[in-house]
């Protein structure tokens, strides 16, 4: 079972995305993930050793989105990891509402485009 910090204010909204696309709740996302032959979590954990608990279930919610949405490239399953990911801000959160998940997709995506020709990351959080 999914444990993570502030589970609680955190959930329906997580459920309400899984639910868009079929999905039941965090254990059938995860099973969707597995059946893939992916672990997003450890991903996660193996890339940022610190990190959250929520962040790795994040990117768990936001794989099995993409996989459920049938995404064919690494650009279009960013943007859908970055649903996943918008799922986990805090409802009424400042994150919630600058959309701190989409844009995490969203920049992903732009990176991994063949269309971008030139790209600046600067860190402003």
């Amino acid at each position: 079972m999914a444990l993570f910090e502030s589970y609680e204010r955190r959930i329906n909204q997580i459920n309400a995305a899984l639910n868009k696309y079929g999905i039941k709740d965090i254990d059938e996302a995860k099973a969707i993930c597995d059946e893939k032959g992916i672990d997003p979590y450890k991903m996660c954990e193996d890339t940022q050793k610190i990190c959250f608990e929520n962040a790795k279930w994040a990117y768990v919610v936001g794989a099995a989105i993409a996989i459920k949405k049938g995404c064919k490239t690494a650009a279009d399953a960013a943007e859908a990891i970055g649903e996943g990911l918008q799922a986990f801000c805090i409802p009424g959160s400042v994150a919630d509402d600058r959309k701190v998940g989409l844009g995490h997709g969203n920049l992903a995506a732009r990176l991994l485009r063949e269309e971008t020709e030139c790209f600046a990351f600067l860190a402003g959080h």
